[in-house]
């Protein structure tokens, strides 16, 4: 097998269809089929085409029979909105027919989702209620949006992840991923989690204690430094790249959503995109599992 974005396109076909098995739907079945609506979404992050009206008219002349039907812009929205719990079904199977799935070190972080520049699109924006203002420590600067809290391997696989307002504290949003996942720790005996300061609590600790789950973060401040604390800081350099990777290259934070169920969609589509080449390259035996030079162009 080789990297390029139709090799990828192909085999992932294969194994959605193969995954989703036969439908279930009752009536006439849809031009375009679930396993081709995800590798039509897939392909379109990877490429980096924002818009969806270029997206399918950039499609028959540089993927020429890749897709026998097309829909409109319209329709592919309407459906790519709907398809957010296969989204999120199709990012935890990729995710698990790979050997990173079973990695014993997680790495943790929050990073800003930005979703309107403007005091007017704050006010007025479906969206209001939900995103709200937070501040970006790493940029220094205020931005109005949400922020996603991914859970990843060292590799980089994403392994569960949530958006949630900025100003919600990142270790209730932790803890209440964990408790909606309750497996996700059962399967993982002995699991280390790597955070930085905005998950310095009691109550986490406790929480993670019970369920036999390590911490890795920094020591209380004037406290004395924590056990294998001079380790974390190379190993949160890699939940950075992971976030450089989803906003320089799949364009996290250009998503265009304008609704709860847009934004929701278009992130899954990003991360799904990301789990999607991970997969591929963990498949042909890639030297760098997370790149995506080989498919985005």
């Amino acid at each position: 097998m080789t990297t390029d974005i139709n090799t990828l396109l192909t085999a992932l076909h294969v194994k959605i269809d193969d995954w989703l098995g036969r439908p279930t739907r009752i009536g006439r079945p849809p031009k375009l089929t679930d396993a081709e609506l995800l590798t039509l979404a897939i392909a379109q992050a990877l490429l980096g085409i924002r818009s969806e009206a270029r997206w399918l008219c950039f499609l028959p002349n540089h993927l020429p029979g890749a897709f026998p039907y097309l829909p409109g812009q319209s329709g592919y929205n309407k459906r790519l909105r709907a398809a957010l719990p296969l989204l999120k079904r199709a990012i935890r199977a990729l995710a698990r027919d790979t050997d990173l799935w079973t990695d014993t070190i997680w790495v943790i972080d929050s990073t800003p989702v930005e979703c309107g520049s403007s005091r007017p699109t704050a006010q007025r924006s479906d969206l209001a209620g939900w995103a709200g203002y937070g501040y970006c420590r790493f940029h220094s600067r205020y931005f109005w949006g949400l922020r996603l809290h991914l859970i990843c391997t060292p590799a980089g696989l994403p392994i569960t992840w949530a958006l949630a307002a900025p100003k919600v504290d990142e270790c209730q949003v932790l803890m209440a991923v964990l408790d909606h996942d309750p497996h996700l720790l059962a399967e993982r005996p002995g699991l280390l989690i790597v955070a930085d300061k905005g998950y310095v609590s009691a109550e986490l600790d406790a929480y993670l204690a019970e369920r036999g789950v390590q911490l890795l973060r920094p020591s209380y401040r004037n406290r004395t430094p924590r056990p294998g604390e001079q380790h974390r800081k190379p190993i949160r350099q890699l939940i950075e790249s992971v976030n450089d990777t989803l906003k320089g290259q799949l364009d996290l934070e250009l998503h265009g959503g304008r609704s709860p169920l847009g934004v929701a969609a278009r992130i899954a589509q990003r991360i799904l995109a990301l789990t999607a080449a991970i997969w591929h390259n963990r498949a042909t035996s890639q030297p760098i599992t997370r790149s995506l030079i080989a498919y985005d162009h």
